[in-house]
């Protein structure tokens, strides 16, 4: 049997946390704001020193981060001679910010960490030690050779930072929309409707929905939801709530875009306000697709629709990149809840590992 530890790690030897602190060269944050914030949390566990922050050229103007003048990437490669590592600290599906950070290997060592969306375990080496008999096991799942090795290309970049690994894990979005069984759907629940483009999206998608049931629990954004279901000439129902394990109410950070999230207790600081919560099982009894992206609650909101799944087998699409155990915890999840689906993975590109969604096929 492989080694798959050995296996995982080729290429690269160890985490790229143990990386940057064995660095001999001056570490370089590119980027500021959250991300920035969460890798240097994690710097501060491991003592790892960074000496500058910079951004692209043509994007500074004057501000500073963290008690550092911002930099451009100019001033950055005279102050250092050009010698310094990088550490990529944002997010981005847009091709030609992955095609920079391209070009920037080829002068520099590049990593794009990955820490998680919403504060949680980080995948690390030692992560990937305790967990490595649920991996495996997860792995072993799937029903292609394609989302086995869209998974080890995953994990290979969690652990080491590397975007080559991202790359090769990339398929595209008519590659990923393959999978779905689009002509015989007539129902749609959309758990994290956001503003209803993913309803947009699978209304035109899929020719035969004539029923949507879509779920949002922040108040800005149900309203932009509102106003696309009013016009979208296909009924749709609203609910302004969480998608949950049960009915209760949460503590939510509102904040009117993508990363509007539960919470566990409420915080002035952070605008967190009391959202209603659902479990998903209460708004039909039958339905023919559900899509999961509900800010780390996919496994709650799985636990929520167990009667649907169980008792109608609707396709399934769950975002899988929101925690560190995602890409493991959530296909076990499905297979205890309904032992007869067949399980892909497939990943949209996005640096870093986002956009990473686990697809569950009910055999027909």
């Amino acid at each position: 049997m492989i080694n798959y530890k050995k296996y995982i790690f080729d290429g690269f030897g160890c985490d790229v946390w143990h990386t940057l602190k064995d660095s001999k060269k001056p570490i370089l944050i590119y980027g500021m704001g959250n991300g920035a914030d969460k890798i240097i949390s994690v710097f501060e566990k491991y003592i790892i020193e960074y000496s500058d922050v910079f951004a692209s050229d043509g994007f500074v103007r004057g501000h500073s981060y963290r008690g550092k003048r911002v930099l451009s990437y100019s001033e950055a490669c005279e102050k250092y001679a050009g010698d310094f590592d990088i550490v990529v600290s944002f997010g981005s599906k847009l091709p030609e910010v992955i095609d920079r950070i391209e070009a920037l290997e080829e002068n520099h060592r590049v990593f794009l960490p990955d820490v998680p969306i919403f504060w949680d375990a980080l995948f690390c080496e030692e992560f990937f030690d305790e967990h490595i008999n649920e991996i495996l096991s997860a792995r072993e799942l799937f029903s292609d050779e394609e989302s086995k090795e869209i998974f080890d290309n995953v994990l290979k970049f969690k652990l080491s930072g590397k975007l080559k690994y991202l790359k090769i894990a990339s398929k595209s979005e008519r590659e990923c929309d393959e999978i779905l069984e689009v002509n015989s759907y007539k129902s749609y629940l959309d758990l994290g409707a956001y503003n209803g483009d993913t309803v947009k999206k699978y209304l035109s998608l899929c020719p035969n929905i004539n029923k949507v049931y879509a779920v949002e629990p922040d108040t800005k954004t149900f309203k932009r939801l509102k106003k696309y279901a009013d016009g979208a000439g296909v009924e749709i129902e609203l609910f302004n709530a969480a998608a949950y394990s049960h009915d209760t109410t949460l503590f939510f950070n509102e904040s009117g875009n993508r990363n509007s999230t539960a919470v566990s207790t409420a915080s002035y600081e952070h605008k967190t306000v009391e959202v209603k919560a659902i479990a998903p099982d209460s708004i039909t009894e039958s339905v023919d697709f559900i899509k999961y992206d509900v800010e780390g609650l996919e496994a709650e909101s799985l636990i929520g629709t167990k009667n649907l799944i169980k008792n109608c087998s609707p396709d399934l699409l769950v975002s899988a990149y929101h925690k560190s155990e995602d890409i493991f915890k959530l296909p076990q999840l499905v297979k205890e809840l309904n032992p007869n689906y067949k399980l892909y993975l497939r990943r949209l590109p996005y640096i870093p590992a986002w956009d990473l969604n686990l697809y569950a096929i009910s055999p027909k």
